[in-house]
């Protein structure tokens, strides 16, 4: 089972189409998009002889797709149109791919994976329909019939047809979610990077790969923001054991990284950097203290605005909420916090946070920043500063 994700840089070209057309510049998304597909045709062309037709034909489906839709008038909220835009990247890499790997006699069989991976409609970050994913999976993939299947990573659809993303690195979890429904061996996800490292190496030269870590090492990891490996991908690998194997593309003789149940033992500091962060304060109107009810009420914004906390803080009186700054997501919660606190928002933030810290790496890190919020545990440092 091969999962293929979208071309180098299609996804963010894809996202100036949807911004263009959801700002009500038509031409100009149309124009965007024309620039994604005369790269895949071209693509196309230098790669396939006797499968180009029948590519082109599919290809074509899904250009139409987009087109029909930037000829309306956007009427839902921006998610909703990025989910069906962005999500044919995929859609056009894995029709070459599949077409180039029957040309060069490595039969395969093409999947759309929106039949077969059913989604709820929470656009941007979907989350899965197990039991209906899961039937239609084994009911679509029969390896007697084929030895090879090439879908789309990423992408799932509504009960009502309508595409949706998985959210960023979706890729890893879409194959894990296979693997876990086809009980698979293993996993193995090929990247540009040559495993999981411990620091971003395009921030920190330094940084070095961890050979081996754990599914626990590697949720901790993802939820604080590293981008290797997708915070969704390891609980259905962990669930059934399946080992998660991060290889370099680049260099397949290079060992990687093997994330499994075991716990590795001694690890170096593991340092993670999310840029442009805000900060919300929030304070109590009449300066009483900030109970349940207030709590409750913030947390169910949370969900009702589909907004994440990248680190939360409590006074006696106030709340300070670290969060991505999503302009819209942003202004949503100020504005319904404000029914009950006085909101502040400050920007120009970045997030660093520390697994596993010494006071040599907090030093080198973290002493010649301005320190907005600093929250530390036995094996966490997370420090919000300005940029």
């Amino acid at each position: 089972m091969i999962i293929v994700s979208a071309m180098g840089k299609t996804t963010n070209a894809l996202e100036k189409v949807a911004e263009a057309f959801f700002s009500d510049k038509k031409l100009q998304a149309f124009s965007l998009f024309d620039v994604v597909k005369n790269q895949h045709l071209t693509m196309a062309k230098y790669l396939l002889v006797t499968h180009y037709t029948q590519c082109f034909s599919l290809m074509n489906d899904f250009f139409t797709e987009v087109e029909w839709l930037l000829h309306d008038q956007p009427v839902r909220d921006y998610d909703y149109y990025y989910d069906q835009i962005v999500c044919v990247g995929e859609l056009l890499s894995t029709c070459i791919v599949s077409s180039y790997l029957n040309e060069m006699g490595i039969k395969n069989e093409w999947l759309d994976v929106r039949d077969v991976l059913r989604t709820d409609n929470n656009f941007r970050d979907a989350a899965i329909d197990w039991s209906w994913t899961s039937n239609a999976v084994k009911s679509a993939i029969k390896f007697e019939n084929n030895n090879l299947y090439l879908t789309q990573g990423f992408i799932g659809s509504t009960d009502d047809n309508e595409s949706t993303t998985l959210g960023r690195e979706g890729s890893d979890y879409s194959a894990a979610i296979f693997a876990n429904i086809l009980n698979a061996e293993s996993i193995t996800i090929w990247k540009d990077v040559i495993g999981v490292m411990n620091a971003d190496p395009k921030a920190f030269p330094e940084a070095q790969v961890l050979t081996e870590l754990s599914f626990e090492e590697v949720i901790e990891m993802s939820y604080y923001g590293a981008q290797v490996i997708h915070p969704k991908t390891i609980k259905p690998l962990q669930n059934k054991g399946i080992a998660l194997n991060v290889k370099c593309f680049l260099n397949p003789s290079l060992l990687g990284t093997v994330i499994n149940k075991k716990l590795a033992k001694n690890l170096p500091p593991i340092y993670v950097v999310k840029d442009n962060q805000v900060l919300i304060h929030l304070h109590s109107q009449d300066f009483s203290f900030v109970g349940d009810e207030p709590i409750i009420t913030l947390y169910q914004m949370f969900k009702d605005i589909k907004i994440k906390p990248n680190l939360i803080q409590t006074g006696a009186i106030s709340i300070q909420i670290c969060v991505d700054n999503r302009e819209d997501k942003v202004n949503q919660l100020a504005s319904a916090a404000s029914s009950i606190f006085d909101v502040q928002i400050e920007k120009g933030l970045a997030l660093l946070t520390i697994r596993h810290y010494n006071q040599t790496i907090i030093e080198k890190l973290v002493s010649s920043k301005t320190i907005v919020l600093e929250q530390k545990t036995t094996e966490t440092l997370q420090v919000l500063y300005r940029v």
